[in-house]
């Protein structure tokens, strides 16, 4: 079939739920951690959309491409986290970002290389749900707008304005941090 960690083809049907498990635990974590930002929330994440997945593993494995299936359930649990957390906990102020090259040009320092990934997840973190899963599966994924709009249970219109208004807002917060440096 396929070596561990290999990517599956959609063609490939795991005859069981433990085999699945085993090729494809390792990119949903992954996907997990770059859509939440957090790596002990995409564990949990993940563990209880498997728990699910596993209780309903004749419905998820007669899937078309029951990969998708589970990706999309693991947005949604996201998403529903989200939703729970925003009515739960007060919403902090964001704060400004770190201040990333003092020259603006490009580093090969491995501190400041992890310090833009760090400061590009808190940017996406202060983007409301539907617009990180939307640009999480876009530029992470590399899903098409009609594979987007098929996981978000959406229209194709409303996945282009997701990712319209999210990149937007990013653009807006590196340009206010920019003219912050400048100061």
């Amino acid at each position: 079939m396929y070596a561990p960690g290999q990517l599956a083809r959609p063609t490939d049907r795991p005859s069981s739920f433990e085999q699945y498990v085993l090729h494809a635990r390792q990119r949903l974590y992954r996907f997990a951690v770059v859509l939440c930002g957090d790596p002990v929330l995409a564990g949990d994440l993940l563990g209880n959309v498997l728990g699910r997945a596993f209780e309903r593993w004749s419905q998820v494995s007669a899937a078309r491409d029951p990969h998708a299936y589970v990706r999309r359930m693991l947005v949604n649990e996201y998403v529903s986290w989200q939703r729970q957390r925003a009515r739960t906990f007060p919403h902090p102020e964001a704060g400004r970002l770190a201040d990333l090259r003092s020259d603006g040009g490009p580093t090969t320092d491995p501190v400041a290389e992890h310090a833009d990934r760090a400061a590009l997840l808190e940017e996406l973190s202060r983007l409301p749900a539907r617009q990180r899963a939307a640009i999480v599966l876009r530029y992470y994924a590399d899903l098409s707008d009609e594979d987007i709009a098929e996981t978000l249970g959406c229209r194709i219109g409303t996945v282009r304005s997701s990712i319209s208004r999210g990149l937007a807002t990013l653009r807006v917060t590196r340009t206010s941090s920019d003219d912050d440096r400048t100061t």
